[in-house]
């Protein structure tokens, strides 16, 4: 999904790992991360709730977050036991 994204934006060559920055690393802005939550939503419903997972952080979180914590966050919620 994420790859999808920064292919809309020429991104597509840009390299992502687990410590990779949304706004800083790969530029993207809020309304590209509303966008992602809206694909990860689609995908696996409720399960998956980036306002919640959000709703936790303070704004330089938010400013800072980096593709592993949101990996983590979807992992820990898809698994078994997850809350999902």
């Amino acid at each position: 999904m994420l790859a999808a994204l920064l292919d809309e934006y020429g991104l597509d060559e840009a390299e992502v790992t687990m410590a990779t920055r949304f706004t800083a690393d790969l530029e993207l802005e809020s309304i590209d991360l509303v966008t992602l939550a809206g694909q990860l939503q689609a995908r696996w419903g409720d399960r998956i709730n980036f306002a919640e997972f959000v709703s936790g952080m303070d704004l330089d979180e938010i400013i800072e977050l980096t593709v592993g914590r949101l990996v983590a966050y979807v992992v820990e919620r898809l698994s078994p036991d997850g809350q999902g």
